[in-house]
């Protein structure tokens, strides 16, 4: 297999780039598609069969399950995206060309900074239900839901844009292998044969923003939730909350620690802490996020019974 294939000229002649994928040793290559197709299928299904249930259960018609529906569209989007990729490098050479890798490079950015807003938005309907519940109806009615959600793409989109416009402003002219397994700032940029610095500095303000604005978000909602719920008098009460807000901290914690590593840290860390952390905030997030907010859901688990129950004897 060719492992390099050199740019011509002086420019941005690249017309393709070979993705190298997550490793390239011959001995764990076959294991590792099987272990990724198997975490993609149970990705996929999970994310997918959440959306159906949703969308099939009247009662799971509130805010909360109207973000968690779109927290499993962008999850099972952003699987589809990064996955394949990876499955495909374990059989054999990954050749993208330029314009499919700034394709992919957008796509992959709109939708991991969807998912920090998305989250945000959540953490935000939980404070709204336990700390203020009479404005409930008010704060989270359908029109502030729908205009939350137009806010997360339209950051989404503005976002992507400008990590990707960074990038086609780069000039790569000594060679077009990419260390990593998809169309990432970081591993193209690495690349470049010219002055990274701007770059460098828009895309850790841009990243600095994505992640410590809905972070502060989180953070602070959180802390109210726990003060409000320490003043519940009824176990049962607090058991409830705790339970209902456990879950979402668990994803938050681990889609923002490992995006955090991965774009907040120095410049000359392993290529393949990046590689790892990737995958902790994209594919193992989209295969965990539906376990975490289903196991201990009660209303999913209505609506799981109703569904199957409606399947079986119609």
């Amino acid at each position: 297999m060719t492992q390099r294939r050199m740019a011509l000229g002086n420019d941005s002649s690249v017309k393709e780039f070979i993705l190298l994928g997550l490793t390239q040793q011959p001995e764990l290559q076959l294991p590792l598609f099987f272990l990724f197709l198997g975490i993609y299928v149970v990705s996929t299904l999970g994310n997918l069969g959440l959306m159906v249930l949703i969308v099939l259960n009247p009662h799971l018609h509130t805010p909360m399950y109207y973000f968690l529906f779109n927290l499993s569209f962008i999850d099972s989007c952003s699987s589809s995206l990064i996955t394949p990729q990876i499955m495909v490098s374990f059989v054999k050479q990954n050749i993208i060309s330029h314009a499919e890798c700034m394709t992919q490079l957008f796509f992959f950015a709109f939708f991991i900074i969807d998912e920090c807003y998305i989250l945000t938005a959540m953490a935000y309907d939980r404070y709204a239900a336990i700390c203020k519940p009479l404005l409930y109806q008010v704060t989270m009615s359908h029109q502030a839901c729908h205009l939350m959600l137009v806010g997360v793409y339209v950051i989404g989109f503005v976002g992507a844009m400008i990590h990707t416009g960074s990038v086609l402003s780069l000039t790569f002219c000594d060679g077009n292998i990419i260390n990593h397994y998809v169309c990432d700032v970081v591993p193209l940029r690495k690349l470049s044969c010219t002055n990274t610095a701007t770059n460098e500095l828009v895309v850790f303000i841009v990243v600095s923003i994505n992640v410590i604005v809905p972070t502060l978000a989180i953070f602070i909602s959180y802390t109210l939730i726990l003060f409000n719920i320490l003043g519940i008098h009824s176990a049962e009460g607090r058991s409830k909350a705790f339970s209902t807000c456990g879950s979402h901290v668990i994803a938050v914690s681990l889609f923002f620690g490992a995006s955090s590593f991965m774009y907040l840290k120095p410049t000359s860390s392993s290529v393949d802490d990046d590689k790892v952390a990737t995958i902790f905030y994209t594919i193992m997030g989209s295969m965990l996020n539906p376990l975490i907010y289903s196991l201990r859901n009660k209303d999913v688990h209505i609506a799981l019974r109703k569904t199957l129950k409606n399947r079986i004897f119609t």
